[in-house]
């Protein structure tokens, strides 16, 4: 049996690991969850997989729910200082990293440094500490294991092969709600539509990235760090299908595709079973069924923000943390009523210009200057 804890355990990737566990009591115990907001919805996983920690973010959620759970010996903690503590517990075999947002970081390394399995569903942890994250894999015996349905397709194309014999990675992308629209269509458009993915189940700030392409840009970056290939070798397709979650090109010219059913529950099934294959929990694909499938170009003039990834990436430094915290913030903004769905790529893209990179980097600057790009972002639309 597999002890697991996880991190965002009422989001999107958490509510569907808490199923797969839900299904296969026999195989996993939950040891300890953590949520931000939702605690009603944290209570019910608690009194149902009793497990040994609660970890709330919230110091007024934590007192609500230190109350109410009391009475069934459940130890509930507060803060980043509790998402460190339940990251690093003894009896964890595999810690879920699925919160939203760069406040994954600091637990996943703390995890990574007690030598932990991670489950990595959080892309910003790598896309602005993946240097940090590599430094201290060298020292751990830790490892990652991709939960992001394109990552860990690449993960199982490349399973058993030479890493010196591939030629380069393929991530697919949906193309998300908006695909096809030329700039012009994209003015008005609402968060309410803006959130309707095509394809995937996933939480609106997800949900929004993937309408933008920033989905995509972060999982450019994050492939960079986990596979060690350059970025010159990393590729974009948009294939609407969604059947095919990612590819590896090898230099005899061999492509090697992972396909599955749309579904979060097969990557992360295959991050908890690791190094075996469990009996499917999400059923098996019906290719007859599917039809055709199809690639194209991304349209990186009504999409830029795939191209901010790359640029990023390549600078280097605290240049992915500008990306990434200008995105977070300006997506909260438009969901929030704020601004308008094409300023969004008009924030990142300014952010970065006015951005004087440092190579320099430890966890408190990364830390420092999120805040500090918020604040700026902020200002900037006043």
């Amino acid at each position: 049996m597999k002890n697991i804890c996880i991190l965002g355990s009422t989001g999107s990737v958490g509510t569907q690991a808490i199923d797969i566990i839900r299904n296969k009591r026999s195989e996993y115990r939950l040891v300890a969850i953590s949520g931000n907001s939702n605690i009603d919805l944290l209570y019910e996983q608690a009194v149902e997989f009793r497990p040994n920690y609660v970890a709330v973010m919230d110091k007024k959620f934590h007192r609500i729910l230190n109350e109410k759970l009391k009475s069934y010996g459940i130890t509930v903690l507060e803060g980043i200082e509790g998402l460190k503590y339940i990251s690093t517990l003894d009896e964890v075999d595999i810690v879920l990293t699925s919160i939203v947002g760069m406040i994954g970081l600091t637990p996943t390394i703390a995890a990574i440094q007690a030598g932990k399995m991670i489950a990595l569903a959080n892309k910003e942890t790598l896309v602005v500490g993946g240097e940090l994250i590599k430094a201290e894999l060298k020292k751990s015996k830790s490892s990652i294991l991709p939960v992001d349905s394109e990552h860990s397709a690449i993960f199982q194309c490349m399973n058993g092969e030479n890493p010196k014999s591939i030629n380069k990675i393929i991530l697919t992308a949906s193309g998300g709600p908006f695909r096809g629209k030329s700039k012009s269509q994209l003015v008005d458009v609402t968060p309410e539509q803006a959130i309707k993915h095509p394809k995937w189940n996933m939480g609106k700030k997800i949900s929004i990235d993937s309408a933008t392409l920033m989905n995509k840009a972060l999982e450019v970056i994050e492939a960079h760090w986990l596979f060690n290939v350059k970025y010159e070798n990393i590729e974009v397709v948009v294939h609407p299908q969604s059947i095919i979650h990612s590819m590896v090109e090898y230099v005899d010219g061999s492509i090697i595709a992972q396909m599955s059913n749309t579904d979060m529950k097969h990557p992360i099934q295959y991050a908890f079973d690791y190094p075996n294959r469990n009996s499917s929990v999400i059923g098996y694909l019906d290719l007859i069924n599917k039809g055709s499938i199809t690639f194209e170009k991304p349209d990186n003039e009504s999409f830029p923000c795939l191209g901010f990834g790359y640029t990023a990436g390549k600078i280097g430094g605290t240049m992915p943390t500008v990306m990434n915290a200008a995105n977070e913030e300006a997506v909260n903004l438009f969901l929030n009523g704020k601004i308008k769905f094409l300023e969004i790529e008009g924030i990142i893209r300014e952010s970065m210009k006015t951005h004087r990179v440092d190579y320099n980097l430890t966890l408190e600057k990364i830390i420092d200057l999120e805040i500090q790009v918020r604040e700026n972002v902020n200002k900037m639309i006043k």
